[in-house]
């Protein structure tokens, strides 16, 4: 998709399209050459806050909608959205430079929202009881709780914010999207889509913005605004919080992880080593859930090793666009320079390069297959999150000392392991803590799923049932007749 495709680089406010309030733009780089896509209007506080007014006209209408109107609209844009499922990913890969594959895969999960919570927006439900000391009927119901704020990565230009669109729109809530600055194209170009489906002016609002942390502090203390949702790393989500105390904000918080991906002995290993190739190098690595820290039991792990490397060593690494590579480029320099800071640092410290683990010359932020193995407990990337397609392999026999190792990280988004014991891959699901398990599967993310984690993974969830209750305060009343 040449840059001239490219139809929508304005701020999105309001049901129209408008130029910054100062006229600010930014440049949006192709991963791939380095080249500018396109120069995207930078919003202002003020621009942001005209979104906030906006959002707060739009609320009372929306709200006001029967719930089967919200739901019929979010069909349709389900619909709309599937029949260009390959426009998105050619815009995904563009800006983001994930392999056609993944853009694909991302494309249909980010349109999979919009269908499940058309049917959840009618399954509101509260309840009727009678208090058992004083006899008064308790009726509790879900109202929406307001204008929300949704902050959203580079990683999923698209999923990421259907994630948080579709049940804010299904609860009652307008929003304003704040997409990141390496990828607010895709995000742009869902607005013509929501316009189609029957989306009302100011219930969608989009402010991309270089000046990021002044734009969403500015909306986070209004007081029109009542919730805010973030998807990143836990360090901003911290600041995230801290300005949403000030005011009390509803805060869901899907931040940053460190998996670990646990291989015991008796396991299947061609399905385990199929499983890692998902886990890992799913979206290339750039993904919350990836598997971090790979830990294979000594009676297998030459076996697994062997098998994982010969997998990896035949992925073809190029433009994304191309529907024969499996890697395209990391989103920018900075991941690919940490990337491969990260793999020098467990060099250096006695890791063991069984595959890649150089960074190739020439245009592009590439960072080829590497699998690490011996990688000792005091390597950087053991402790941070790699963001690429690195593998980095330990050895255990013990089970009670893997999942010590396991939990000892102040992340717990998700965890995976593999065995053909269920019920020992159950027991140990249970004592890892982390908010998701891939019990013998390399993939949790799931629309129908309630995606989170816990200690300073997040709070909330998204996806599920519990994905639309993030956008909903409860009200009880008390009577009697």
């Amino acid at each position: 998709m040449p840059a001239t495709e490219i139809k929508h680089t304005q701020l999105y406010i309001d049901g129209n399209w408008r130029d910054a309030s100062d006229g600010a733009t930014f440049p949006v780089l192709n991963p791939y050459d380095e080249s500018i896509i396109a120069h995207v209007a930078s919003g202002s506080v003020q621009d942001a806050l005209s979104a906030v007014d906006a959002a707060h006209r739009a609320a009372a209408p929306w709200a006001a909608l029967k719930p089967r109107e919200r739901s019929e609209i979010l069909r349709k844009a389900f619909d709309l959205f599937s029949a260009r499922l390959e426009e998105f990913a050619q815009l995904i890969t563009l800006e983001n430079g994930k392999a056609r594959s993944d853009a694909m895969g991302e494309a249909a999960y980010a349109c999979e929202f919009f269908r499940w919570y058309a049917e959840e927006a009618v399954r509101a439900e509260g309840h009727l009881g009678m208090a058992p000391a004083s006899g008064a009927r308790i009726l509790v119901h879900q109202k929406p709780a307001g204008v929300a704020v949704l902050v959203t990565p580079w990683n999923y230009p698209a999923a990421m914010g259907t994630r948080k669109i579709a049940p804010a729109l299904a609860a009652g809530c307008p929003v304003i999207i704040k997409p990141a600055g390496e990828t607010p194209l895709t995000m742009l170009a869902l607005m013509p889509l929501l316009e189609e489906a029957g989306v009302p002016p100011g219930v969608v609002n989009v402010v991309p913005s270089r000046q990021s942390g002044a734009v969403v502090d500015a909306m986070l203390h209004d007081p029109r605004v009542r919730a805010v949702s973030f998807t990143g790393s836990t360090s901003v989500g911290r600041k995230l919080l801290r300005a949403a105390a000030d005011q009390v904000l509803i805060p869901a918080m899907e931040l940053g992880g460190n998996a670990p991906f646990i291989v015991f002995e008796g396991a299947d290993i061609d399905a385990a080593v199929d499983g890692l190739m998902v886990a890992k190098m799913r979206n290339l690595g750039e993904a919350c859930t990836a598997a971090n820290r790979i830990y294979v039991h000594d009676a297998v792990q030459i076996e697994f090793t062997r098998k994982f490397v010969a997998k990896m060593a035949v992925l073809k690494m190029g433009n994304g666009l191309d529907a024969s590579v499996d890697v395209g480029p990391l989103v920018n320099a900075d991941t690919r320079d940490k990337v491969a800071a990260f793999v020098e640092d467990a060099v250096a410290k006695g890791a063991q390069i069984e595959l890649g683990g150089i960074k190739p010359e020439g245009q592009g932020f590439f960072y080829p297959p590497t699998v690490l193995s011996n990688v000792p407990a005091d390597a950087n990337c053991t402790c941070d999150e790699i963001f690429g397609p690195v593998a980095t392999l330990q050895s255990f026999t013990d089970q009670a000392d893997v999942i010590e190792r396991a939990n000892d990280t102040e992340y717990g988004l998700v965890a995976y392991l593999y065995t053909k014991d269920l019920k020992r891959g159950l027991q140990v699901s249970e004592q890892l803590e982390f908010g998701m398990i891939g019990l013998n599967r390399g993939l949790v993310s799931d629309p129908a799923a309630p995606f989170g984690g816990v200690k300073q993974s997040g709070l909330g969830r998204e996806g599920g049932k519990e994905g639309m209750r993030e956008f909903m305060e409860t009200q009880y009343i008390s009577t009697q007749w």
